[in-house]
């Protein structure tokens, strides 16, 4: 039977995860440090898992409203109006969602029509180009450079625009650099947004999670809240991320498109993990500050080892990721990511799969103990003076 026809031809253009395959090959082998997994090391904050178990032993197994618990929604709206100064109706203006990567999947599904273009900064996390693409919609790539500290340039993306090009779909702090936007740049880019009558789709996920600069959230700049769907949640900052909640904040307008969709594919978020997140809004930011301290100890280790190794590395300045150059090496970031795992048992992603500009990186993520840092900085030492070695047995083409 002819299976191949019955599958959707969109699929057929989006390629399976470059991240999943290292994990696969990851899963057969012994002794690897992986700088691979993009999630904590730390364990959800006792506070908050007990508000879970609470929950489930009060009786709270139903569904919730589409919308998540307004309780939840009533905290999220004081939250980011107490830490950012921006304020949502938690009635109209805010949807608890299944992660962020939910919350993505809605937006591109309720406001993009066949053909509409998103222009996507890139390195950038997987997923946002294929989550465009699945909606019909058409990714269109804007590389940013290490050089221009990984932000991206609204003057690239102004010429990006076509009369197609809907909404600009950005991720800082970044997965996999490790950026974070300026006020000034994201000013540029929201008055680009502003010329141009587009959205802006901005995953903060990673807001808490900066290291001596701050993180601007969109939409409190100037005209920005009008024109922006603001997606965040609990996975990385409070370390929840198996309780797969998110939420995406807007103009009520957008909100309700992204609602429809939500209530006809999930009905609701999970209620245990609401209630867990109603805590962490309430009691996790002593933990918080711990886990980001921790990061940032970690963030320098590595990055300091990485360039004594001579594999230059910009500084990251959020999230928990680092991007280190290995174009020295003479080697693809699929065969660097590769051999290292094979040789020296040490998982990296390549930058290849965070899109065309990611080639000649390798992204690492220092969410992981200082123990198992310094091992991996030495097993990469040890691989990279081996491949240089081999470069310069090679005879002279």
């Amino acid at each position: 039977m002819d299976y191949d026809r019955f599958v959707a031809t969109r699929l057929k253009t989006i390629p399976p995860s470059g991240i999943r395959r290292f994990f696969d090959i990851i899963a057969t082998m012994p002794d690897v440090i992986s700088l691979g997994i993009g999630e904590p090391d730390f364990i959800t904050p006792h506070e908050i898992v007990e508000a879970g178990i609470r929950s489930l032993r009060d009786g709270h197994t139903g569904y919730t409203s589409n919308s998540g618990l307004f309780e939840l929604r009533e905290a999220l709206s004081d939250y980011l109006a107490r830490r950012y100064g921006v304020q949502y109706d938690p009635e109209r203006e805010i949807l608890i969602t299944v992660g962020v990567s939910e919350a993505l999947h809605l937006t591109a599904t309720a406001l993009l029509n066949p053909g509409d273009e998103v222009i996507i900064p890139e390195p950038c996390f997987v997923s946002y180009a294929p989550t465009v693409a699945l909606a019909g919609g058409r990714p269109v790539h804007v590389p940013t450079r290490a050089e221009d500290a990984f932000q991206v340039d609204a003057e690239q993306v102004a010429r990006a625009v076509t009369p197609r090009t809907k909404a600009v779909l950005i991720g800082y702090p970044n997965n996999p650099t490790g950026a974070v936007m300026s006020r000034e740049r994201l000013a540029e880019l929201v008055g680009l947004a502003k010329a141009h009558n587009l959205l802006i789709w901005s995953d903060e996920i990673y807001d808490r999670l900066v290291y001596g600069v701050e993180h601007v959230c969109v939409p409190t700049l100037p005209g920005a809240r009008e024109r922006t769907i603001l997606l965040g949640g609990f996975s990385k900052d409070f370390a929840m991320t198996g309780w797969r909640l998110g939420y995406a904040c807007g103009p009520a307008p957008l909100i309700a498109g992204l609602r429809k969709v939500h209530q006809y594919i999930v009905m609701s978020a999970p209620t245990t993990a609401q209630y867990a997140a109603l805590e962490a809004l309430k009691v996790a930011d002593e933990v918080v500050e711990h886990m980001r301290l921790a990061y940032d100890r970690r963030r320098q280790v590595i990055v300091r080892g990485l360039n004594e190794i001579g594999l230059p590395t910009f500084e990251p300045r959020g999230a928990f990721y680092v991007f280190p150059n290995i174009e020295s090496t003479g080697l693809s970031s699929e065969e660097f990511s590769e051999r290292l795992l094979l040789e020296e048992r040490v998982a990296v992603i390549p930058g290849s799969v965070f899109g065309p500009s990611g080639e000649g990186f390798v992204r690492c993520s220092y969410a992981t103990s200082l123990t198992e840092l310094e091992e991996a900085l030495d097993r990469i030492e040890r691989f990279v003076a081996r491949v240089r070695r081999e470069r310069r047995a090679r005879p002279e083409e």
